[in-house]
């Protein structure tokens, strides 16, 4: 399939060819949501803690006698039950993180291209990069293709160190390698700009099923 090219300005250049196996094919749902649920569980701290009532720093003693008061007999002002005691069945540190099978992974970031070509936001552009890496030549591309502070992907050929530096202080913009993409980024984002460079290397990294 043919994709035109745009130039930093915004103007049509030329046309490439894309791999159909990549940015064509029939979106699975499915794939697409078991990526992102394993990104976000991928990234949870898991750090909630709470005491049982084991664990808590209070006393020992009995909040008052076993008989005659009329109340139900208690042992400890630990106790679950009373103000400041443990807590049953609260949530212990853990790792929520699990792995997610590499073909389902695949087929989550191929559909999520695919996605955007078929819903119009992705847009290949011309190979570019920041000297400097200041923030206003990125700002100045992304004006070009009416971004207009909508959440917003540029997808490189390689990790370019000043482009990202550039990019960094856009709060709606992220910058994705082409061998690390995200499908949270890639699903949520209103605009996909792809490289020239980084849309051929799609097509041979994702081509092969």
């Amino acid at each position: 399939m043919e994709q035109k090219v745009f130039s930093t300005t915004g103007k049509e250049l030329r046309t490439v060819n894309l791999n159909e196996n990549v940015f064509g094919i029939e979106v699975s749902t499915g794939a697409i949501y078991h990526a992102i649920r394993n990104e976000a569980a991928n990234r949870r701290v898991g750090t909630a803690c709470t005491k049982t009532r084991a664990e808590v720093n209070y006393s020992n003693t009995k909040p008052y006698k076993q008989k005659g008061t009329g109340n139900a007999r208690r042992g400890d002002k630990k106790s679950p039950i009373a103000v400041g005691g443990g807590t049953i069945f609260g949530p212990k540190p853990r790792d929520y993180s699990y792995s997610l099978p590499k073909k389902v992974k695949r087929l989550a970031l191929k559909s999520l291209l695919s996605l955007g070509v078929e819903e119009g936001r992705l847009q290949i552009v011309e190979d570019f990069t920041s000297d400097n890496g200041k923030t206003k030549d990125i700002a100045q591309i992304m004006k070009a293709f009416n971004t207009q502070d909508q959440r917003t992907v540029i997808i490189m050929k390689d990790d370019d160190a000043m482009l990202r530096r550039a990019a960094r202080n856009i709060p709606y913009l992220h910058v994705l390698a082409y061998d690390k993409l995200s499908a949270k980024e890639l699903l949520y984002g209103r605009k996909i700009l792809v490289l020239e460079s980084a849309a051929k290397n799609l097509n041979d990294f994702y081509g092969e099923n």
